[in-house]
């Protein structure tokens, strides 16, 4: 074989082999299986767990489509929790790398610290070169004593960027343990959303379609309500008294967040927290009430809290804080005053036309804190700072639809 043709032959080879492990990299699919600690391969099926969401996201809405979701999500947060908690063997291996080298440097910087102090006897460096012998002496010791305090500035660099970089590993270890915890409550969520979905469709594509439709409705009624007083987003306020915290839909901190990822119309816009978040909102200061620290961010991304892939608060309701949620359509007033004045709280549906709830859909919810008289004090997610308003201010003619009532 000529010379060329060695190359030829060489080039050929090589390019098959860069060929193949390319493939090899692109075959990594969301059911590949990875050796442990293979960082490469896991971070290719999470791309392609990624695609695999997105895909199935843009196609039809049924009841398989979602299951078929909800499995792939579920194996992209199973996927991200591995390569999370490889992160954190890897950086805990080098934190105690770093402790160990830290260690050292402080030792080595002690002992330098006491000969230093030892040379320092002398009141200065002219006095440390006269009592040389001769010139070439001083000239030693000069060179010495500069070489003394270099060493010194080197070593004193070296530990404070090893100090640095130590208190920043343990900073981006604790970073991850927080995002770990997200993660598998993230997954524990979404094990939850999916099996609140077969529970409420019994594994029919009749009865997922038409709750999905009364998904649909219940939000076009919220946005309704929420368009006629404004979407747009206000100042955030921290507000809070003896019954709890307030927090408003429309906040700014919060409420462009679409709510469950529902990127879907409500009624001439994407389903944010400002325009169908009410309930969320309201659930939240619930929480507050008894004790717990949720925000309606909180709420809003958390899978299990919502019917299938859309905004629509879950029907009853998660418990808040432990305490049970009781769902009650057209309560009477009498109803929600004895139990308001036996302790509980209640989320109440209204209604702008009235009727009862079996007719139609809830147009907003507000929080019922207390008896007012013939009325009810409310906490009202949509106008700002309405924490403890009376319910006349704004709803004297409308109807209580329905009730969560927390005990």
């Amino acid at each position: 074989m000529t010379i060329n043709g060695k190359k030829i032959f060489l080039l050929f080879a090589f390019s098959i082999i860069f060929l193949s492990a390319a493939v090899f990299v692109r075959a990594q699919t969301c059911d590949s299986v990875c050796n442990q600690g293979d960082a490469a391969c896991l971070t290719g099926r999470i791309s392609d767990c990624e695609t695999k969401v997105s895909n199935l996201q843009g196609q039809a809405n049924t009841l398989a489509n979602q299951i078929a979701q909800f499995n792939a999500q579920i194996k992209l947060t199973t996927l991200k929790i591995a390569q999370t908690e490889d992160q954190i063997t890897l950086l805990g291996g080098r934190i105690v790398q770093l402790g160990d080298s830290l260690s050292a440097l402080t030792a080595a910087f002690s002992s330098r610290a006491v000969e230093t102090y030892k040379l320092s006897k002398f009141e200065s460096n002219f006095a440390f070169i006269l009592s040389a012998s001769d010139l070439t002496d001083a000239v030693s010791r000069l060179h010495y004593l500069q070489k003394i305090e270099e060493e010194d500035r080197s070593l004193l660099a070296k530990l404070q960027t090893a100090q640095t970089t130590y208190q920043d590993q343990k900073t981006d270890q604790e970073t991850l343990q927080k995002q770990l915890k997200a993660q598998q409550t993230s997954l524990n969520a979404q094990k939850t959303a999916k099996n609140n979905l077969l529970s409420a469709t019994q594994n029919s594509e009749a009865k997922y379609q038409s709750l999905l439709a009364q998904a649909r409705a219940a939000l076009a009624s919220l946005s309704g309500y929420a368009e006629s007083v404004g979407v747009s987003l206000v100042p955030h306020q921290d507000l809070s008294d003896g019954w709890g915290k307030y927090f408003n839909q429309r906040d700014e901190q919060w409420g462009n967040l679409l709510i469950n990822g529902d990127n879907t119309d409500c009624r001439g816009g994407a389903c944010t927290l400002a325009r169908v978040g009410c309930l969320v909102t309201s659930y939240t200061m619930v929480v507050s009430h008894f004790g717990g620290s949720l925000l309606p961010s909180d709420v809003a991304v958390n899978a299990s809290n919502f019917y299938s892939n859309t905004a629509n608060f879950n029907s009853p309701g998660p418990a808040a804080n432990g305490h049970s949620v009781e769902q009650v359509s057209d309560p009477s007033m009498q109803q929600l005053r004895d139990k308001l004045n036996s302790g509980s709280v209640i989320i109440a549906g209204l209604s702008v036309n009235g009727g009862p709830a079996s007719s139609h859909y809830s147009d907003h919810w507000v929080v019922l804190r207390s008896v007012d008289g013939d009325s009810f004090k409310i906490n009202d997610p949509v106008y700002p700072g309405a924490m403890n308003v009376s319910l006349k201010d704004h709803y004297s003619s409308w109807t209580i639809i329905q009730a969560k009532i927390y005990n």
